[in-house]
């Protein structure tokens, strides 16, 4: 048994007589069983062109109903190759209409800007 110093603020300070090895093994058990209900949350990242047909859009759309409902904020990227850049109206007009379809799910948490030869916008879970 040990004499642990429980509250060395007080007055007069509390002490404890205790198995201090049990007590710091029991701490770390409980701290491990906490680290393992939380939830950690990911970035999922979808990648469209500027040209993407609808049917594509769709897929892409339901992929990200999935991860907004897991929890997981998602990444929408447009890429621009070679000269698509000149249509970069149509790669803001893709994500605002993007997350137009996912906003009973989630919320914008930074809009849509053009970074170098890609567009991107991040939507996060909303309550």
């Amino acid at each position: 048994m040990d004499l642990v110093e429980i509250a060395a603020n007080a007055n007069p300070p509390v002490c404890k007589i205790m198995d201090f090895g049990k007590f710091v093994y029991e701490k770390k058990k409980r701290e491990k069983e906490a680290k393992k209900k939380q939830h950690t949350v990911q970035i999922k990242e979808l990648r469209f062109r500027p040209h993407t047909d609808d049917h594509d859009f769709e897929f892409k759309m339901r992929h990200a109903r999935k991860f907004l409902e897991e929890g997981n904020k998602v990444k929408a990227m447009v890429q621009f190759r070679g000269r698509d850049i000149v249509y970069s109206d149509q790669g803001h007009e893709l994500l605002t209409r993007f997350a137009e379809a996912l906003s009973d799910l989630g919320k914008i948490e930074s809009p849509p800007k053009l970074e170098g030869k890609r567009m991107n916008m991040l939507i996060a879970p909303g309550k």
